[in-house]
């Protein structure tokens, strides 16, 4: 009887001490995980259902730190395992503070009246027209303490008189504007999350004249970079007119609002958008520009070459020089994420680290992260982490491998084409996943242009900043500009062919983390068991092949209506609601644009009933059993009516609605539901706090 538990004890001690040994390979390469389980513990933060309240924000964090103590006491092998939960527990502490030191006004109710304030951004919106971010708000007959801190305001007005907003001017018009709206559909982009983290209280248009009533103030530095950042950009657009530049001034100022939307939507099309946002590329390259001429100046005189510290004088410049473009650029999150990676870059080379290695990449994530935590759940932050985390695994992978089978001269061809197949090949299905498109061309068309980033545009733009302030920067962009026209030139090309793209549907909740999970499992555990990596990523994309879209989606404003037909969505209105009709269609994997989907509703079920407008919910005589009717104007009379009815008022309470057909019945779900109850879209004071 007692030969049992010896067997079971051996067994038990084998099993420890073979993971003992895996833990102990391990040693050394458990850094990169750090910035992981923060991303874990900020993930699982925005995925609550409700927001966590103060002790027990209080209780997680003494739970971090008792992990810590504990951690040290608990055997080498398993120690890591509780420094994990401990950082997943700090990710959730770093996003809850982020989101409550955002607190500020939001609009409680739709604003009609004068509006004034002093504008601190200029964009364009989606419907290509121009756009002012104003702070220092005031607004006609709403008390300071429920004016939001800053509006946008799209300004549609084709009557002249309207003044050209520019950087720190003090202006007025009379505006519509509304609480940011949440999502388009349950699980849909929250529009309420992402302007709370930008500081958006309300967001409107208006179509009167906009009017200058102070010249430009305020001597802050923010404001003092963004004129210099308009200046600049128009200065750069007197040399290069039309979309180069349009374009150059994005690459070089990060002001997009000069390149139109038919080079945008080519650029898209061929997978070369990524041009132009100041991200890891822009940045890169400028550095690498200014960190190589630095040194070959400090080589041309013996003293310098011999005796200075050539290389860390070199990588100081060229971090100066990134510091300056950041300043330039504006400053928004993805150029951020981009300064602090070549930062952490060219402080290895200052101190004779090695620049480019994942641990690098993981201090850079943990900076980022530890910032603005709401980045994580952006494209721009999965797209630069993934693309930089796969190049300097399988580069690292490659420093084994025999040069001398690749001739001297192609040895840069063949760093281009792996560079960007893995770099497209790491970022292709988060792409899919936010902007539901694949650029089948786009490896060809970023083999044609982005060497061309490197060795001409970037070191004209360089070389341009240097000389603009002795007034000859003409000739450097008219360099840049060759370049950037064979590009805008490549990226018409390539959309121009025949199945340049395909749309695919929007992925589920889980998809894109299980994916990202395998791609880093694989990337960053030492071993055979890495490649437990492979089966969580063809789990993610069987999960994300299999999705199934709502019967029907209904506007949170009930002025349009989408019902899935076997030719695809059918839109209640062929205009109208055009950013919801092309989210949806767009979720759907669905190319068509909305006319094209409004021609498909006389096929659906009659079961459907929308009502646009008072007209028709007045003329509306009744419906059968199991009708739905959705209405755009408020109804008094639903309860006579005797089937489920959504009207305004009901979906307010609601949000927008996502309706799946069931041998039960309907299964509704609302977007009040899927987003929960959190500080971005808890229900801001009525109109009852005016004054």
């Amino acid at each position: 009887m007692s030969v049992y538990p010896v067997r079971s004890a051996g067994a038990s001690m084998g099993l420890l001490n073979h993971f003992s040994a895996i833990m102990r390979h391990q040693r050394g390469h458990l850094f990169g995980w750090v910035p992981v389980c923060l991303a874990m513990g900020i993930g699982w933060f925005f995925s609550l259902p409700v927001e966590p309240s103060l002790p027990v924000l209080w209780g997680v964090a003494l739970a971090v730190a008792g992990l810590g103590g504990i951690a040290r006491a608990l055997p080498e092998s398993v120690s890591p395992f509780a420094i994990a939960v401990a950082l997943i527990l700090l990710g959730l502490l770093l996003a809850a503070f982020r989101a409550h030191s955002m607190t500020a006004p939001v609009l409680g109710w739709r604003y009609y009246g004068a509006v004034e304030g002093r504008v601190v951004a200029l964009d364009r919106s989606q419907s290509d027209a121009p756009r002012v971010t104003l702070d220092q708000v005031r607004l006609d007959r709403v008390p300071p303490t429920l004016t939001p801190t800053r509006v946008r305001v799209s300004l549609h007005s084709k009557t002249p008189g309207s003044i050209q907003p520019t950087p720190g001017m003090r202006v007025m018009t009379t505006a519509h504007l509304s609480p940011p709206a949440g999502p388009v559909e349950p699980g849909g982009f929250d529009f309420q999350r992402h302007a709370w983290f930008a500081g958006l209280g309300a967001v409107g248009y208006t179509r009167v004249p906009l009017l200058g009533i102070a010249p430009p103030i305020g001597g802050e530095a923010a404001l003092v970079l963004f004129r210099l950042r308009m200046n600049a950009s128009a200065r750069v657009r007197q040399h290069l007119p039309g979309d180069v530049g349009g374009f150059a001034a994005a690459i070089t100022t990060g002001d997009r609002s000069a390149i139109s939307q038919e080079a945008l939507q080519d650029l898209r099309s061929s997978n070369l958008a990524h041009l132009l946002a100041i991200s890891g590329l822009h940045m890169g390259l400028l550095s690498a520009v200014v960190f190589g001429a630095m040194r070959l100046m400090l080589a041309l005189h013996p003293v310098t070459a011999t005796r200075w510290p050539s290389r860390s004088i070199a990588a100081g410049a060229a971090l100066i020089a990134a510091t300056g473009y950041l300043a330039l650029s504006g400053g928004n999150v993805a150029t951020e994420r981009a300064y602090v990676m070549c930062a952490v870059a060219l402080c290895a080379l200052m101190i004779g680290r090695r620049a480019i290695s994942l641990r690098a990449v993981a201090v850079a994530g943990i900076i980022v992260l530890a910032l603005r935590p709401e980045a994580l759940t952006g494209p721009g932050f999965q797209m630069s982490f993934a693309a930089t985390t796969a190049l300097v695994a399988v580069f690292g992978w490659m420093r084994d491998f025999d040069g001398t089978v690749i001739p001297q001269r192609l040895r840069p061809v063949v760093a281009v084409v792996i560079s960007s197949a893995v770099a497209g090949f790491a970022t292709a299905p988060i792409s899919a996943a936010h902007f539901n498109t694949i650029a089948h061309y786009g490896l060809i068309a970023n083999l044609l242009s982005v060497p061309l980033m490197g060795v001409l545009v970037i070191p004209a733009a360089v070389l341009a900043a240097m000389l603009a302030p002795l007034g000859m920067e003409g000739l450097p962009l008219w360099a840049m500009g060759l370049g950037l026209r064979w590009i805008l030139a490549v990226s018409e090309a390539v959309s121009g062919l025949a199945g340049a793209r395909s749309f695919v549907p929007g992925p589920g909740g889980w998809v894109l983390p299980l994916l990202a999970l395998g791609f880093l499992w694989l990337l960053l555990w030492q071993g055979r068991l890495r490649w437990l990596g492979c089966p969580a990523m063809v789990l993610a994309l069987t999960l994300w092949h299999g999705v199934v879209r709502p019967d029907i989606l209904v506007a949170d404003t009930g002025t349009l209506v989408g019902v899935m037909t076997s030719k695809g969505r059918a839109l209640s209105k062929e205009k109208g609601a055009g950013f919801i009709a092309r989210n949806w269609l767009e979720n759907d994997g669905d190319g068509v644009d909305q006319a094209v989907a409004a021609t498909r509703w006389k096929d659906i079920d009659a079961s459907i009933i929308h009502l646009s407008g008072k007209r028709a919910a007045a003329a509306f005589s009744g419906c059968r059993l199991g009708d739905i009717v959705i209405a755009s104007a408020e109804v008094d009379a639903a309860q006579q009516w005797g089937c489920p009815v959504f009207d305004p008022s009901r979906l307010r309470e609601t949000g927008a609605l996502a309706l799946r057909k069931s041998p039960e019945g309907w299964q509704i779900t609302t977007a009040r539901e899927y987003a929960g109850a959190r500080m971005w879209n808890t229900k801001p004071k009525r109109r009852a706090g005016r004054q």
